[in-house]
């Protein structure tokens, strides 16, 4: 059945979007991804969902939860999480976290292992390659990279490696010639990702609720960037509980700009901006000594 469409303003919803239908799906989302929603997501919500709906051609918010929530199209968990999934991420955002990857990388024994665990569309796992090869000066440096996201769609993209060529104009022109091949015919205006850099990292869906992470330390670095700001504080805790025993001794974890994990967890102590070491004095720390 399709969904009945009316003659509304432009501004005027389609679909009726009622506070029951905002709560379930607050409830809906935390429980399978963590994800905290406020109150001044409703519109960002209605829009996302919205497109399920006429997708799956339904009429109404009730009617799409009811399906969801009684498992008629296993399907639809996945696309639902990805549709309330945020993925905003650029080639090397927070600049300065990367020349402190590249030193604590020197600085440790290979083979070397760093897990990025939201990488969204690929460009933070790509450019923790491109610092990894440029501080052992080779395409194939003693490093290998998990790169993990929720969202299946996005992953689809990070593993293509394939971008508009508009997302690399800030980036230098060496680093562009060393690291990417431009699209031509009808590639023109796209660039690839070298084959080179895409071997050094794996891909792979993982859900930081999950009771278990298909991933295995120790890593020498974790990276946990702008995703923590959608869980709330025993959220947080839990996740950075469960980062501790998948570190090395002197493993780092990297935050995002707005995150500040001395608030979620006594297991981490601030190391520089924004990144993070074991607590020494952590029982869960101790256990690596």
């Amino acid at each position: 059945m399709k969904p009945v469409l009316k003659n509304t303003p432009d501004n005027a919803k389609v679909f009726a979007f009622t506070p029951r239908d905002f709560a379930r799906i607050r409830s809906l989302i935390y429980r399978q991804a963590g994800i905290a929603l406020t109150d001044s997501k409703q519109e960002m919500v209605y829009s996302r969902l919205a497109r399920r709906l006429r997708a799956k051609g339904l009429n109404s918010f009730e009617e799409y939860l009811d399906e969801l929530e009684n498992g008629r199209d296993s399907d639809e968990w996945e696309a639902f999480t990805n549709a309330l999934t945020t993925n905003l991420t650029s080639f090397f955002r927070e600049a300065h976290h990367f020349p402190i990857l590249a030193e604590h990388m020197l600085g440790m024994k290979a083979p070397l292992s760093i897990w990025c665990s939201a990488s969204s569309t690929g460009e933070e796992p790509y450019s923790i390659a491109m610092t990894v090869c440029e501080a052992f000066g080779t395409l194939t440096p003693p490093v290998s990279i998990v790169a993990t996201d929720i969202d299946t769609n996005v992953l689809e993209t990070a593993a293509s490696g394939v971008y508009p060529i508009d997302r690399i104009d800030k980036m230098a022109q060496d680093r562009v010639r060393r690291f990417f091949q431009r699209g031509k015919g009808e590639r023109s205006g796209l660039v690839r990702v070298r084959p080179e850099l895409r071997q050094l990292i794996t891909f792979k869906p993982l859900n930081l609720l999950a009771s278990s992470w298909p991933v295995s330390g120790p890593f020498d670095v974790i990276f946990c960037r702008n995703v923590m700001i959608y869980f709330d504080k025993p959220t947080q805790s839990r996740i950075l509980e469960r980062f501790v025993p998948l570190m090395k001794p002197e493993g780092l974890l990297f935050a995002g700009h707005s995150e500040n994990f001395m608030y979620a967890s006594d297991a981490f102590k601030l190391r520089g901006k924004t990144v993070y070491e074991l607590n020494s004095r952590h029982p869960g720390a101790r256990k690596h000594a």
